[in-house]
């Protein structure tokens, strides 16, 4: 007979889990905010101000938190997170411009930051009660990254 999951490490709590699921999507956008002049959009943005845009492959990392539920084993079903993951990022960015085709952006600047947040905001309603979401991980290159945790001033 297998140990009750409630007694390990002597808490007598239900241990709370980790899952990741790693997607990679293709978008263009142009870095470009309709708050500034177009003199300032490309002292600040230089290149990837450029009026026509600019594409990623982007990879994004979603994690989720939650009870271990003790008879399936799982924080959430992977597969459910997938069609997630499939309706709140693909259905909406792969192979699209960002800036004209998510209305979200029309007025906020496409940067990775901001893609997280958003990516964030489209996946709260897909979760379960007990789950929440623990990070938005978003690699615009291998060497920009960017990490959103649900966190607001």
């Amino acid at each position: 007979m297998a140990p009750d999951r409630r007694a390990v490490g002597g808490t007598g709590g239900v241990p709370i889990g980790y899952i990741t699921r790693i997607q990679s999507f293709s978008a263009c956008h142009r870095l470009h905010s309709v708050h500034l002049s177009d003199e300032e959009n490309k002292k600040i943005f230089g290149k990837c101000n450029h009026v026509n845009g600019h594409g990623h492959n982007y990879r994004v990392e979603v994690t989720a938190r939650g009870p271990i539920h003790p008879h399936t084993g799982m924080v959430v079903n992977i597969s459910d997170m997938k069609v997630w993951i499939e309706r709140a990022i693909m259905d909406v960015m792969d192979h699209r411009n960002i800036d004209k085709d998510v209305p979200y952006f029309r007025e906020t600047v496409s940067t990775a930051e901001n893609i997280a947040v958003f990516i964030w905001e489209s996946l709260q309603p897909f979760l379960p009660s007990d789950v929440t979401l623990f990070e938005v991980k978003l690699f615009e290159t291998d060497k920009n990254i960017a990490v959103f945790r649900g966190e607001y001033q």
